[in-house]
């Protein structure tokens, strides 16, 4: 069975324990109660196989964010969320995202922005279309969702569970041509060979210095028979 873990980020009190409640349990929380770090395990059916998921429910409170680093470099893929209703918890995923693009920059990795609360219509302060424009400047997924009418949340996981699959495909099959294909491996091994350096052809005008002019020299012999005469 394929392990996965998902990290679940964003500021404090959009709703990332409900929603991750909702899909492990079932289950609403009404009350807000702030979150250090939970992890909870589930394992899920997809396309008839079994997955494991392993979802890391995070703190947003400030004085945890040192730890969103180590969160980060954990993580195979990311729920970014902020509330609908606020729209400064919106500006703050911004910098999360960032961060996660930064550190996971050798391997990108499957992240989905959501916009938590969707039941608050009335008092929106982030439009639909704002969440979308964010994600396709980030070139990720994103979806409205509502822990308490448990509405998309599932949707999320299978969403980035997709992805994930997808992902290490690829890469078992990417793995697989390199070690059958011999032909392969010296394309690839030429195109990752260090580069020689390119040396520019010298095309300027050639000076063709003459040989310098030599004195006529007498052989000793010569000057003996001069001496004589």
């Amino acid at each position: 069975m394929q392990n996965f873990k998902i990290i679940i980020l964003g500021p404090g009190g959009v709703g990332k324990s409900a929603l991750t409640q909702r899909f492990i349990s079932g289950n609403f929380i009404e009350a807000y109660d702030p979150t250090i770090e939970d992890c909870y395990l589930k394992t899920v059916k997809y396309k008839n196989k079994e997955y494991k998921l392993e979802i890391l429910d995070t703190a947003g409170t400030d004085q945890f964010t040192s730890l969103r680093d180590v969160y980060i470099n954990s993580g195979d893929a990311f729920v970014v969320v902020y509330s609908i209703d606020s729209i400064s918890s919106f500006n703050d995923i911004q910098s999360i995202i960032d961060q996660i693009c930064t550190i996971k920059e050798s391997d990108p990795s499957p992240l989905i922005i959501v916009g938590n609360k969707c039941d608050l219509d009335e008092d929106r302060e982030i439009s639909e279309e704002m969440g979308e424009m964010l994600a396709n400047s980030s070139r990720c997924s994103f979806i409205e969702t509502s822990a308490k009418l448990d509405l998309n949340i599932k949707e999320i996981f299978y969403d980035l569970l997709s992805q994930l699959i997808n992902k290490r495909a690829s890469m078992t099959s990417f793995q697989t041509a390199y070690e059958e294909n011999e032909d392969f491996k010296s394309v690839i091994q030429t195109d990752t060979a260090t580069p020689t350096t390119y040396k520019p052809k010298d095309t300027s005008p050639k000076v063709v210095e003459s040989a310098p002019e030599q004195k006529h020299r007498k052989s000793k012999l010569c000057e003996d028979l001069c001496h004589i005469c």
